[in-house]
């Protein structure tokens, strides 16, 4: 079973926001997360970013790989990702 932290859609038409959430691979991508961890708007000047770093850590130990969006949001919160 391999993990993924990524990014799930939310919010309205034009107005969307992210939820960082923890999902097998193969998994679509609004499918059924196993964790939720954070969140990501892009909408708000600067983009609000929201992560729960002792989570995170503890499903990567676990063997979850982050995303490339959600490996540079970690970057900015300051996180080796």
């Amino acid at each position: 079973m391999a993990l993924k932290l990524r990014l799930t859609r939310m919010g309205s038409k034009k107005k969307p926001f992210y939820r960082v959430v923890v999902m097998e691979a193969q998994s679509r991508r609004d499918g059924r997360a196993l964790a939720y961890v954070g969140y990501y708007n892009p909408m708000t000047d600067p983009a609000d970013v929201k992560l729960d770093l002792d989570a995170i850590k503890s499903w990567m130990e676990r063997g979850a790989q982050p995303t490339d969006t959600v490996r540079s949001l970690l970057k900015r919160a300051g996180v080796a990702a």
